[in-house]
């Protein structure tokens, strides 16, 4: 069974930092892209950073380029995000998703509403104040 299991998220300040991790499990794909997805409330889940298990090739939101990084570790199975110089704009619920890869990664961060990924993790809350 594919676990995916979200932690790290929190009350920060505007301009702050957050690490999220995303602990997985089960899956065993040869060749797989896992990414980082936020939905606000009222709004559509976006992909917001994804990584190709691949390559390590990598895909970042124009909205959060520059400000957060993508990461893995493969010998603890946990993919991270690091989010620095956050504003109150990337307040959301955090979601981990997986996907079996047969495209460029950044198509698995770019389907409306988190459509490419086939398993999904239960999200982490990132409140950012002003």
């Amino acid at each position: 069974e594919v676990q995916l299991v979200e932690s790290g998220g929190g009350l920060v300040q505007a301009g702050g930092s957050l690490r999220l991790s995303c602990a997985t499990s089960g899956f065993t794909f040869d060749d797989y892209a896992i990414g980082w997805f936020r939905q606000a409330p009222g709004k559509e889940r976006e992909g917001v950073s994804c990584i190709s298990s691949s390559d390590g090739s990598t895909y970042y939101a124009d909205s959060v380029k520059g400000r957060f990084t993508i990461s893995s570790d493969n010998a603890k199975n946990t993919v991270y995000l690091q989010m620095n110089s956050l504003k109150p704009e990337d307040t959301a619920v955090y979601y981990c998703g997986v996907a079996r890869a047969h495209f460029i990664v950044r198509h698995y961060c770019m389907v409306p509403a988190g459509g490419g990924m086939d398993y999904w993790g239960k999200g982490t809350l990132v409140t950012v104040s002003s």
